[in-house]
């Protein structure tokens, strides 16, 4: 599939593990140079590189938490200095922490909202001038479908991730009128993306709320990511694209 990114520079936060890993290397196999960012997962994030290098691409590790607005700020500046612009976002980091909603804290009600929602929006508020200034940016952010369903024990991180698309959905409007595209991919249950033993022991009754009777894999997420990353993409916008297998059809 030939996505024409040549030339372009993409940011993908999360980038060192599961279905940001999988993003940095669809986008970095269509010609995109990939900055991937990690907070804690420094070797992860540079065994991405390193593969993307390896199959002749142009990757560098960029390290940031995304809940702390000046080090987003700072990543950003770097990346347009060091790779020569900002073309693709992918907003991709987040933090879930599936409890009883009683018996949640204030301390965790922070985190997840620090990391999924002020991290889409410190994250888009560094990137825009550089994706207006291109006339083709991409804005893609990545949640999981508890934000557009809810689910039981992920109440605060699926109202976090809400008003992520509310974002997206806004900015759309927005920067539209620059050619700035901006979307949501919002996504079933990723396998690898949680602890293995807690999914082989609830597979059985996991995959009875999927219609394809599968969990997902970080390879099922990426290809559509590219496309919305790409000039294919160009006239999607303010959309939330399901990738869940069916968990929801709305």
């Amino acid at each position: 599939m030939d996505l024409n990114l040549k030339g372009k520079v993409a940011l993908v936060t999360g980038g060192g593990r599961d279905v940001g890993r999988e993003i940095c290397l669809a986008l970095a196999a269509e010609g995109a140079s990939v900055a991937v960012n990690y907070r804690k997962s420094a070797e992860e994030a540079q065994a991405v590189v390193d593969e993307i290098r390896a199959k002749g691409g142009e990757a560098k590790a960029y390290k940031a938490d995304v809940a702390d607005f000046g080090a987003v700020k700072a990543m950003v500046d770097a990346i347009v200095a060091e790779l020569g612009g900002l073309n693709i976002v992918v907003n991709n980091a987040g933090l879930a922490i599936r409890q009883k909603f009683t018996d949640t804290t204030e301390k965790e009600w922070k985190a997840q909202i620090d990391t999924c929602l002020y991290g889409a929006i410190h994250l888009a508020h560094a990137a825009a001038p550089h994706l207006e200034k291109g006339g083709d940016g991409r804005l893609i952010a990545v949640v999981g479908d508890s934000s557009r369903v809810g689910e039981s024990g992920l109440s605060i991180v699926a109202a976090a991730r809400a008003g992520v698309i509310a974002l997206m959905k806004s900015l759309a409007r927005e920067m539209g009128r620059s050619g700035v595209t901006a979307n949501t991919i919002s996504l079933g249950l990723i396998e690898t993306a949680h602890d293995r033993s807690w999914v082989e022991a609830n597979r059985d009754k996991l995959t009875k709320f999927y219609p394809l009777r599968r969990l997902g894999q970080p390879e099922d997420i990426a290809p559509t990511v590219a496309l919305l990353a790409s000039p294919k993409g160009s006239w999607i916008t303010g959309q939330v694209i399901s990738i869940s297998g069916g968990f929801s059809m709305l």
